[in-house]
């Protein structure tokens, strides 16, 4: 097939690029950061584009005869930009996408969402049904542009699917190695008493069910959670982290009300300086939110499952921890 993915230079882009040429299809990959896909830049069936998705004439020629369209650019972990900012990317730009996918005959568009969209989840497990309360500006972006593309779809007829992860972890993530280095120092706390639900999903597994709505018939105009087997507890996570990586598990606890206001303090010290702070309010959800769902529609509709478990994918994760270096190991073998 012929496949475009915006977002590719990120995690789940550069690890879904690969992938796609894993299974021997042409794939045209468009970033604004691509320094990622250089291990997998002497591909012949690979072409890569630095630009902003956004910008019309960057895509000109490329969308006509593309099979799929993965839609992963998005606003993201910026940090001091306005809310208008995330809805410029996040909503404008994916709708204006869609339509230029529609008016190019794009044969699907796959449109990567977020568990985000949910905000605080009250009674876990929320499933596709459960109503989306998002509290922060990039969570209300992704809940108005999943439904702004949705809506068009709906109008035009274009084949179109929305995914919600969960978080994702594996070699590469930046968050995962940020949890191990923390837990292997002894600099992991918990905020709170550390019984909030984190429910992941192995980056094998994310891509796979990618892999599966890109042709599925039944997936048209549906949402759909993608996430790991279980949910646990993150005491049970960085019990987990602390076993694979063969250290004590960590006890300290800080009570959210101190941490919320040095969060405040933090973002504000830092956007003065340009730089991007190592903790802020958004990040803090990662410790005090709920975040566990239900597959069951996926399962049901899809026929799909994730088939890595936490600690199966921990460990993988462990043994081929350390980013770009480790991707290029996988990159290669892709070329193969």
């Amino acid at each position: 097939m012929q496949v475009l993915i915006t977002g590719a230079g990120g995690f789940i882009g550069r690890h879904l690029v690969a992938d796609q040429l894993r299974r021997g299809h042409e794939v045209t990959a468009v970033d604004l950061h691509v320094g990622a896909l250089e291990p997998l830049a002497s591909n012949p069936r690979l072409r890569v584009l630095q630009g902003d998705f956004r910008n019309a004439s960057l895509l000109d020629g490329t969308l006509s005869g593309q099979d799929v369209c993965f839609h992963l650019a998005s606003a993201h972990l910026e940090t001091g930009l306005d809310a208008n900012y995330f809805w410029q990317v996040n909503v404008e730009g994916a709708r204006a996408l869609a339509e230029r996918c529609h008016e190019a005959s794009v044969g699907r568009f796959v449109h990567c969402s977020s568990v985000g969209v949910y905000g605080d989840i009250k009674h876990p497990p929320a499933d596709e049904t459960t109503e989306c309360r998002p509290d922060i500006a990039y969570e209300k972006s992704k809940l108005a542009g999943e439904k702004a593309v949705l809506a068009f779809a709906r109008e035009s007829g274009l084949a179109l699917t929305v995914l919600r992860p969960a978080w994702v972890y594996g070699p590469g993530c930046t968050r995962t190695e940020k949890l191990f280095r923390a837990i292997q120092k002894g600099r992991f706390f918990f905020v709170g008493n550390g019984r909030t639900l984190r429910h992941a999903v192995y980056i094998d597994d994310m891509v796979r069910a990618f892999n599966v709505v890109a042709t599925h018939g039944s997936a048209l105009h549906e949402v759909f959670i993608i996430a790991g087997p279980r949910a646990t507890t993150l005491r049970e996570l960085a019990s987990e982290i602390a076993r694979v990586a063969g250290v004590a598990p960590p006890t300290l606890q800080l009570p959210r009300a101190l941490v919320w206001p040095g969060c405040y303090v933090l973002e504000m010290a830092f956007a003065a300086l340009g730089k991007e702070p190592p903790f802020t309010r958004r990040s803090l959800k990662f410790f005090t939110g709920n975040t566990a769902f239900s597959t069951t529609k996926a399962e049901r509709v899809l026929g799909f499952c994730a088939e890595v478990d936490l600690a199966q994918g921990l460990e993988r994760t462990h043994r081929t921890i350390g980013g770009s270096m480790n991707f290029g190991k996988e990159a290669a073998i892709a070329r193969n």
